[in-house]
C-alpha cells in the first residue's frame, strides 16, 4: 500500500520533479518534463508500477530535512543497533539531461543497504529492456526513453529489476546517478560526478533563496513555500504547474481525482503578488510573459488551464491499469476542465495585467491593450451573463455562481483602472455601466437576506468559501454588513474541527460522491479576511493552526483530512501561494490584493 501523502518529499530540477518517501522509495517521476509520462508510478499503485528503493535493509525510523535553503533532501535512517546512514536525494540544475542523484553516507556504525531499481514507463505499464553497459552501469530503454544508472556499487539483474545489497561503514560513501536521454537521437550521457553535482545544486538553491526580501515572523514557512513554488516552475517557459502529480485523491478511496500537472490562470494574481513582495521580480516577470503568450489570440478560445509550454489540448483519459492511490480510482491523465467556461479566469487575468502595469512588469511592448485587455473585455461583455462551471470546476453543468460574477466585475473594474491610470484606450463609459450592472445583480441575486449572506450561486441557500474573496478583490469593503454576515455564515456552516471546507459536498450536488478534506487555500483566505477585518488574534491563531498541518518538510497538499492527513495532489502550489500571501498580510496589515485599490472606487 502506498505511504501517506505527507510521507513524501519533493526534489526537482525546474523541468520535472520526483517524490521520495521517508522509507527511501522514489515513487513518482515524470520524465523528461512535469507533464511527461511517469517512469516511476508506484505512488498510484505498487512496486510493479515502478519505484526505486534505496534504504537500509532494516531500520527503526528515519529523520528527514531539506538542507537549508534548498530542495536537496536528506533522510537519515536509524537502526536498532544505533547505526545511522544518510541518503541525500537531489536533481542537478541546468544540465542537458535531467537526472536524479542519490548519495549514501555512513554516519555511525555499519549498515546493510539495499536498492531495488524498477523503472516502468508509460505510467507504470511498460517494463524496459535492461542492458549492462559496463561495470556498475546499466541502461533501461522503452521507446524514445533511455535512462542510464551509474553507481560505485555492484548491481545484479533480478527478474527484470536491478538490485543490490552492500555494507556501508561510518565515513564511507556510495552514489547512484540516474540520467534521462533520448534513446535514438542522443548518445549515452557522460558520467556525473555526484559530489560535485551536490555542491553545485546546494550553491544554486542557496543563492536563489538568499534573494528573498521577506524578513517577517514566518520566514521559515515562507521560504519553504517559495522553494516549493520555484520547484514547480519550468525554467524554460516560466510557467508553473499546480502540482507535480495526478490523481492523488481529495478523499481516499473516492473519485475526486484529477491531473494537476498544468498551469491554471486563476493562480496568476496571488502568485505575482507573493513573488513580488518577496523579492522575486524575475520569476514574476517570467510568469507574466508565459501568461501573455498563452492567452493571446481569440478570447473565445481562452482556456482555464494550459500546459507548461502554453499547450492548449489536454484530453482526459483513464490509466485503467493503475489501481490508484490506496484504491482511489480513476487515475486521470489530462484534464477536461480546460474546456469549461469559468468566468473567474477573465477577472484573474485582467487583475494580473493591471498589477503588471503597476509594478512595471507589463509583458508586451505594445501597452495599448489591443493585444490582450481589449479583446478579453470585448468578449466578456457578450458572455458575463452566462452560467459557468465556476472556480471549483463543477462537472454537473453550469450555474450562475456568485464568485464568477464577482470576478467578471473585477475584469471590468481593472480595465477601467487601466484607462484611468495608464491611458489605455477603451470604451470606459460602457465598461462603467457594465461594472455597475454586475455589482447590482450580484447584490440583488447573489445575496440571501434571510441568511444575511452571499451564497454559492444565485437562488442557492448554500455558502461557499470562495465568497471570502469578495472583500479581498475590492468588491465590497471588509466592514460591509453583508461581508460580515457572509463570513459568519461561512464560519457557521463550513468549519469542521477548526478547518474550513470549500463547500459542503453532502448538501451541494456537484456530480460526484460526497466527501473531501478541508481545502487549505480557502483556510488561508479566511486568515486574510480576518486581517482586513482587524481580527488579528483570530487571524494569527488560524494561520498558526494551518502551519501545523504541513508535513515534517514544510510541504502542503491541496486538502487536509482529519483521519488521513494531507490529501489531494502534492505538493500543491495553490496552498503554498496562499500561505505566502497570508504571511505577507500580517506584515502589510492588509491583503496584498487590496494595497492599491482605493476604497472609494465606484460600484
Amino acid at each position: 500500500m502506498s505511504e501517506a501523502i505527507g510521507d513524501y518529499g519533493m526534489i526537482g530540477d525546474l523541468r520535472t520533479a520526483a517524490l521520495v518517501s521517508a522509507t527511501g522509495r522514489l515513487a513518482w517521476l515524470c520524465w523528461p518534463d512535469f507533464d511527461s509520462q511517469a517512469c516511476f508510478a508506484s505512488l498510484l499503485g505498487d512496486e510493479a508500477n515502478g519505484s526505486w528503493l534505496l534504504a537500509p535493509k532494516s531500520f527503526n525510523c528515519s529523520v528527514r530535512r531539506y538542507l537549508p535553503g534548498t530542495l536537496v533532501l536528506e533522510t537519515t535512517f536509524i537502526e536498532a543497533t544505533g547505526a545511522r546512514v544518510a541518503v541525500t536525494d537531489f536533481m542537478p540544475l541546468g544540465k542537458r539531461q535531467s537526472s536524479v542523484v542519490r548519495i549514501v553516507r555512513g554516519v555511525a556504525g555499519r549498515s546493510r543497504m539495499r536498492t531495488c531499481f524498477a523503472p516502468r514507463f508509460d505510467y507504470g505499464n511498460a517494463q524496459p529492456r535492461l542492458e549492462q553497459l559496463e561495470d556498475c552501469t546499466w541502461s533501461a530503454v522503452t521507446g524514445p526513453h533511455r535512462i542510464t544508472l551509474r553507481t560505485n556499487v555492484q548491481l545484479r539483474c533480478e527478474k527484470g529489476d536491478i538490485e543490490s545489497e552492500w555494507l556501508v561503514h561510518e565515513g564511507e560513501t556510495s552514489f547512484f546517478a540516474l540520467q534521462h536521454s533520448n534513446s535514438y537521437l542522443e548518445p549515452i550521457p557522460s558520467a556525473i560526478n555526484a559530489e560535485h553535482a551536490e555542491r553545485e545544486t546546494i550553491a544554486h538553491w542557496s543563492e536563489w533563496t538568499s534573494r528573498s526580501t521577506y524578513q517577517g515572523q514566518y520566514r521559515d514557512a515562507v521560504e519553504r513555500s517559495m522553494l516549493t513554488l520555484k520547484g514547480l516552475t519550468s525554467a524554460e517557459s516560466g510557467g508553473f504547474i499546480a502540482a507535480p502529480t495526478t490523481s492523488l485523491p481529495e478523499k481516499v478511496g473516492g473519485r475526486r481525482n484529477w491531473d494537476y500537472r498544468f498551469c491554471w490562470l486563476r493562480d496568476t494574481t496571488f502568485s505575482i503578488l507573493g513573488l513580488m513582495h518577496c523579492g522575486y521580480r524575475t520569476e514574476a516577470k517570467a510568469w507574466l510573459e508565459w501568461l501573455s503568450r498563452s492567452v493571446q489570440g481569440n478570447p473565445k478560445t481562452l482556456k482555464t488551464l494550459y500546459g507548461l509550454t502554453g499547450k492548449r489540448e489536454h484530453s482526459e483519459w483513464e490509466a485503467k491499469w493503475l489501481p490508484g492511490y490506496r484504491g482511489s480510482k480513476p487515475v486521470q491523465i489530462g484534464n477536461k476542465a480546460s474546456d469549461q467556461l469559468q468566468l473567474d479566469t477573465f477577472g484573474e487575468v485582467m487583475d494580473a495585467l493591471y498589477r503588471a502595469r503597476r509594478m512595471g512588469l507589463y509583458p508586451l511592448e505594445d501597452r495599448s491593450g489591443r493585444a490582450l485587455e481589449l479583446p478579453l473585455l470585448e468578449h466578456l461583455e457578450k458572455i458575463w451573463t452566462e452560467p459557468d462551471c465556476g472556480l471549483w470546476e463543477f462537472r454537473l453543468g453550469p450555474q450562475q455562481f456568485t464568485q464568477s460574477k464577482v470576478m467578471a466585475w473585477v475584469a471590468f473594474d481593472r480595465g477601467i483602472r487601466m484607462v484611468e491610470k495608464y491611458g489605455i484606450k477603451g470604451p470606459v463609459d460602457r465598461w462603467r455601466k457594465i461594472r455597475s450592472k454586475i455589482h447590482k445583480q450580484v447584490c440583488d441575486r447573489g445575496f440571501h437576506r434571510g441568511m444575511n449572506s452571499f451564497t454559492q450561486a444565485y437562488g442557492s441557500k448554500h455558502v461557499d468559501a470562495s465568497l471570502l474573496l469578495l472583500p479581498l478583490v475590492g468588491f465590497l469593503p471588509p466592514s460591509d454588513p453583508r461581508i460580515c454576515g457572509t463570513v459568519k455564515a461561512i464560519e457557521k456552516n463550513l468549519l469542521r474541527k477548526g478547518l474550513l471546507l470549500r463547500y459542503d459536498t453532502k448538501r451541494v450536488t456537484d456530480g460526484l460522491p460526497a466527501g473531501e478534506g478541508a481545502f487549505l487555500a480557502c483556510n488561508f483566505w479566511l486568515v486574510d479576511v480576518y486581517v482586513v477585518q482587524g481580527r488579528m488574534a483570530e487571524a494569527r491563531a488560524h494561520f498558526e493552526r494551518l502551519l501545523k498541518f504541513r508535513n515534517d518538510l514544510g510541504l502542503l497538499s491541496e486538502e487536509y483530512d482529519a483521519k488521513q492527513g494531507l490529501v489531494g495532489n502534492f505538493p500543491q502550489a495553490f496552498s503554498h501561494v496562499a500561505l505566502i500571501n497570508s504571511a505577507l498580510a500580517f506584515e502589510l496589515g492588509t491583503s496584498a490584493r487590496l494595497l492599491d485599490l482605493d476604497s472609494t472606487q465606484s460600484r
